[in-house]
């Protein structure tokens, strides 16, 4: 949670978890949750999800991912979403996935780029959750289509 403004609290959380199990039930995705089998039972999560309505781009489906903090480093991210996007790409028939983060969460864009996606800075945005004075509100957009995807050799 290094670049949101804020953690959730345990209400907040819980009402998280109901709208990824929704997701599910809806569409056939959702966020799944990571582990590394013998080291930890839980570390983060990644996966599909439905952008927010107000963004400039919407609708889009968002790969994303959030790890803690112990596991960043080890190609982890890149691994569970290289995950998500073939299962995006292959098994739901999605044509797009959008990425977005703070403009200066460095880490994310790597795992962005590593993926094949493509930022254009004509998409950046001011997040609409956010005072546009705020530390947080820069974004930056990134998308891999499906035909890109495929033409990286990933299918």
């Amino acid at each position: 949670m290094e670049h949101f403004p804020e953690t959730l609290v345990r209400a907040q959380s819980d009402q998280f978890v109901d709208a990824i199990e929704r997701g599910f039930e809806q569409r056939g995705y959702g966020l799944w949750a990571l582990e590394l089998p013998g080291e930890a039972p839980f570390i983060g999560f990644t996966g599909l999800l439905d952008v927010r309505h107000d963004v400039p781009f919407a609708p889009a489906v968002e790969i994303g991912w959030r790890l803690a903090k112990h596991y960043w480093g080890r190609g982890l991210a890149s691994e569970a979403a290289r995950s998500s996007a073939a299962f995006g790409f292959e098994h739901a028939g999605l044509g797009e996935l959008v990425a977005y983060t703070y403009a200066g969460n460095v880490r994310s864009r790597r795992v962005m780029e590593r993926l094949g996606m493509v930022h254009d800075p004509r998409e950046d945005f001011t997040h609409p959750a956010l005072a546009p004075a705020h530390r947080l509100a820069h974004h930056v957009l990134y998308r891999l289509s499906a035909a890109s995807w495929r033409a990286g050799g990933h299918n």
